[in-house]
């Protein structure tokens, strides 16, 4: 459940040129870049990943010049474990999609898969397999993104629940000095289940630290069923702070 913890937003930096570079626009170039970090706490919508503990986490993604885009990324989870299954430590996605605007509004569609490797959560009575497929779409005007993603599968687990979505509208403020503020609400609908069906906001500040290095704190909560989102005792949707580390390159 990748992360998105904190939204994407697209900063548009005009400067002053002088002669031919003043009547033409830099071409756009193509990127490959990876991610690595920790977490005090893997948060996905609201929701605990990790049973409220640290996690260990890593990407890879591609940026092409004409706007298409694909990547991976991963962490380390235990909900799927802690719902009984015998397997399914790690959580891989893998994405691709197209990044363009039209006038002032950048948008972004895609595709993701949450592969949760080797998991065996659809031999617990109950549940199904983890896995899950999404396509999502998100606008971006100013300083706010609103972000809608559609399961084409059952989401996360569980049964019968296709055709669930998630809405998620955030904002990013520029503090100064690499200071970074992102409000977020979201509303995670899970079909044919109410107990599963819940809110969730967040407030991050981001710093850059430079050199490719960022740190990050949120204060995140919920209004998400105790009993449907507590396993191993612990209620995943409780309110928290958590920290993490990530270094890009």
């Amino acid at each position: 459940m990748k992360k998105i913890l904190v939204p994407s937003i697209i900063a548009l930096a005009l400067g002053s040129v002088s002669g031919l570079a003043q009547a033409q626009a830099a071409a756009p170039e193509s990127s490959l870049s990876f991610n690595v970090g920790a977490v005090s706490d893997y948060r996905y919508r609201g929701i605990s990943q990790s049973r409220l503990q640290p996690a260990l986490q890593g990407g890879v993604d591609y940026a092409d010049k004409s706007g298409f885009y694909v990547g991976a990324w991963g962490s380390a989870i235990k909900f799927i474990k802690d719902s009984g299954a015998a397997k399914g430590n790690v959580e891989l996605d893998l994405y691709g999609g197209y990044k363009g605007a039209v006038g002032a509004v950048a948008y972004d569609v895609g595709f993701l898969r949450y592969e949760y490797l080797g998991n065996k959560l659809g031999e617990v009575t109950g549940f199904a397999n983890a896995n899950t497929s999404e396509v999502y779409g998100a606008a971006t005007f100013g300083l706010v993104t609103a972000k809608y993603s559609h399961s084409l599968t059952n989401v996360f687990g569980t049964p019968n629940s296709k055709n669930s979505y998630y809405l998620d509208l955030s904002a990013a403020f520029d503090l100064g000095n690499g200071f970074t503020l992102v409000p977020h609400v979201g509303h995670q609908m899970v079909k044919n289940n109410d107990a599963g069906t819940y809110t969730d906001y967040a407030l991050t500040l981001t710093k850059d630290l430079g050199n490719g290095l960022t740190a990050s704190a949120a204060l995140v909560g919920t209004d998400a069923d105790k009993v449907f989102y507590t396993l191993k005792n612990k209620f995943n949707g409780k309110s928290g702070v958590t920290g993490g580390l990530k270094y890009a390159f």
